[in-house]
């Protein structure tokens, strides 16, 4: 069993609203509801192997604030009090608050040194790991193409900035307004080609050693599982290279507060978490994965509903 949680954005300042202006966000209450959260988890028994965290751990508000590195800290101390590893992915939210390069440097790299054999190429945050025999976990990142948390004049910067550009003419790249694939926006990103090649050769080799893998990443890849605008920006690729081997059961996203589900026409379980930071003080937003030989189990808190997978 394993915990998953998603988009937590703690910042220690009054409620506000999203970018539209009209959903409610509960920037303080955040991190109260990650602690009950965090409670629940270590209470469970037998107790959980893993939990995931699926990124936007803390607002982009506190870059504004300079309570960046303070924010972190709380949302790691509170994390830190279960007694089993919490696997990061990063989000939109990490890289408004830092670069890349001082990500690396906190907590929220939950890569182990050397992970995975041949891991990806350059400062990418893929990794695998296997907490039990015949069962894999799949860490993606979703921001190695992406103009956030990279230097201006880095290739990955400039290739990431071309490829936005060219889908979408909006003076504010953050706009989808009037786009025919609205998900080109800066605060989506998406997976390079280094990556993709990488993942291909880990679901190889789970394929060839018949195990199950759960894959996940802040962006959802289908668009059944979310609305046009949060999918990763090359989410047919990602998708692509899942179907093309039998081992995929799961994947786990976060990025859309609302949440999202589908079965696709592989069989595959795309999981959308709703996400703490709109969630009611009085509600939460977790969940408990409970893995057997042919099944899924998600027992929902609050928000998140229960599910039962099959595969």
């Amino acid at each position: 069993a394993f915990g998953v949680i998603a988009d937590i954005q703690y910042a220690d300042a009054e409620d506000g609203y999203d970018f539209g202006g009209y959903r409610r966000r509960h920037y303080r209450q955040s991190l109260n509801l990650l602690r009950d959260a965090v409670e629940a988890w270590a209470a469970e028994r037998p107790p959980l192997a893993f939990v995931l965290q699926l990124g936007d751990s803390i607002d982009g508000l506190n870059a504004q604030r300079g309570e960046a590195e303070s924010a972190l800290e709380q949302v790691l101390a509170a994390l830190g009090r279960l007694p089993v590893p919490v696997h990061h992915t990063w989000g939109n939210h990490e890289f408004y608050n830092f670069s890349r390069a001082r990500l690396v440097r906190t907590g929220l790299n939950s890569r182990p040194a050397g992970a995975g054999a041949s891991p990806p190429a350059g400062d990418c945050q893929a990794y695998h790991f296997s907490p039990a025999a015949q069962f894999r976990v799949v860490v993606l990142d979703a921001y190695d193409l992406s103009i956030l948390g990279r230097e201006p004049d880095s290739p990955r910067y400039q290739e990431s900035l071309r490829l936005l550009r060219e889908k979408n003419p909006n003076e504010n790249l953050n706009s989808p307004a009037g786009l025919k694939e609205p998900r080109f926006v800066e605060f989506n990103g998406g997976f390079s080609q280094a990556q993709l090649n990488w993942f291909n050769e880990v679901l190889k080799f789970s394929d060839e050693n018949q195990e199950k893998v759960v894959v996940m990443g802040h962006l959802p890849i289908h668009p059944d599982a979310s609305d046009r605008v949060c999918l990763a920006w090359n989410y047919e690729d990602a998708l692509s290279v899942i179907h093309s081997h039998q081992c995929v059961v799961g994947f786990l996203a976060g990025h859309l507060h609302d949440g999202g589900y589908c079965l696709d026409s592989h069989g595959v379980h795309h999981l959308t978490l709703e996400g703490v930071i709109e969630t009611p003080p009085e509600s939460n937003a977790f969940g408990t994965i409970y893995v057997y030989e042919d099944k899924m189990i998600l027992k929902g808190r609050g928000r998140i509903s229960d599910r039962v997978m099959h595969f």
